[in-house]
């Protein structure tokens, strides 16, 4: 995943209302009627909110008669969970080195330890 779809995931997800969408796409699509309904705002609204989503390539719309399906994507948050659980990864890696000094701090000198 490039930085530019990183940045334009994270941006997609950062809006609560955005996030609501995609919870409620996670049960099958549903047309951007059926998505704006529980919303205090206008269809065009919503579309906008669509719009950066589609963008971040979190959603799709399809075409079903005179219906436009939205669909949710996983594979941007897969791509976006894969570079969080990189950095998790390392930072536990780290803390166990420093947790692994501090024990030997704690511990005091050893015999093996030369004297000063």
């Amino acid at each position: 995943m490039s930085p530019a779809d990183l940045d334009a995931t994270f941006i997609a997800l950062a809006d609560p209302t955005r996030r609501a969408i995609l919870a409620r796409l996670a049960s099958g699509e549903q047309t951007v009627m059926e998505l704006a309904a529980p919303f205090a705002m206008s269809q065009p609204a919503i579309s906008k909110h669509l719009k950066v989503l589609e963008h971040a390539g979190l959603v799709t719309r399809g075409r079903d008669g005179q219906k436009r399906p939205v669909r949710a994507q996983t594979e941007p948050l897969k791509a976006a969970t894969s570079w969080m659980d990189d950095y998790v990864r390392a930072l536990e890696a780290s803390y166990r080195r420093l947790d692994s000094l501090l024990e030997e701090l704690q511990a005091g000198p050893t015999s093996n330890d030369p004297i000063n």
